[in-house]
């Protein structure tokens, strides 16, 4: 059976410490066709290089105060942010066959959503201050989404993307959905989880700290699959199908991941099914709070 889980730096390539799912990266994943994840860790001064090919692309900053991304002579200042858990940073989309280079004067985690496309779309930045900023969900199951990739947010071809914040002891990506199939109400979409992690806003400092969190998915039909992971800061979990969730904050920790999404079907969208044995969870929400400790970022 495929591997779905890769602990940090089981999927690194050169200068990515993650490369999964691109046209050049080095780990083949079987079965894996629609989207892909590069992350780096970029030194003051360094500079990242992509070439172009076939695939649409999101820089993602994830820390570090300024990213300048360079596409065919013109130049983009992201500014970035201290963590991802800092609220959103600046994101740059670039349609297909459009060659990057990206470069931090002083330093800084950035990633790269990808898919690959067939119809190119114009570069655009998002700021900071544009990016939709969900809190989604009620009690335990509060969490904040960013949706900068998403259909009502961006104009794209194949994917989607966005980022999910959720403060410690919550669960998220909860009740378990799927979107493995194109039927009505559904659509058929691979989906990537990139995990960061760190000690609660609200936790005094300890002696020593080891920030987790948790994710699971499980088999929706006769294919299978199995996860339940204890993720960390650089772990990636691929769900090729079937039902996710939850993806869990251990108490003490901040759990935050990024999605990526994309699948063979002629419409972009994102249109789940709840697994039918935990739905009736979402008719609780209406009778609880949102978590007081949303949101995360300059929102607060």
């Amino acid at each position: 059976m495929t591997d779905w889980i890769y602990p940090a730096g089981s999927a690194a390539d050169g200068d990515w410490s993650v490369s999964l799912g691109a046209h050049d990266s080095a780990t083949a994943v079987d079965g894996w066709a629609h989207t892909g994840l590069k992350v780096a860790e970029l030194a003051p001064g360094q500079a990242i290089q992509l070439d172009a090919a076939s695939e649409e692309r999101i820089v993602i900053p994830l820390g570090g105060e300024s990213f300048t991304v360079s596409i065919g002579g013109d130049d983009y200042l992201l500014t970035g942010r201290d963590s991802v858990f800092s609220g959103p940073a600046d994101v740059l989309y670039s349609g297909i066959n459009t060659a990057l280079s990206i470069s931090a004067e002083q330093g800084g985690r950035v990633a790269i959503a990808l898919a690959p496309a067939k119809q190119s779309y114009p570069t655009r930045l998002i700021k900071a201050e544009e990016t939709p900023v969900e809190l989604r969900g009620a009690g335990n199951c509060s969490r904040q989404v960013h949706n900068f990739g998403t259909p009502a947010a961006l104009e794209a071809d194949r994917f989607i993307v966005c980022e999910v914040i959720t403060p410690a002891g919550n669960w998220s990506s909860y009740p378990p959905h799927k979107h493995d199939e194109e039927k009505e109400g559904e659509t058929s979409l691979e989906e990537i989880y990139y995990f960061e992690t760190q000690l609660a806003r609200d936790m005094p400092a300890p002696e020593a700290t080891d920030p987790i969190g948790y994710a699971r998915v499980y088999a929706s039909d006769e294919r299978p699959i199995d996860v339940n992971a204890e993720v960390r800061t650089g772990d990636v979990v691929l769900v090729p199908y079937g039902w996710h969730g939850p993806a869990m904050a251990a108490p003490g920790y901040d759990l935050y991941y990024l999605n990526v999404m994309a699948g063979p079907g002629r419409v972009r969208d994102w249109l789940i099914s709840d697994d039918p044995h935990h739905g009736w969870i979402r008719q609780t929400w209406d009778a609880q709070s949102m978590d007081p400790r949303l949101p995360f970022g300059p929102l607060a």
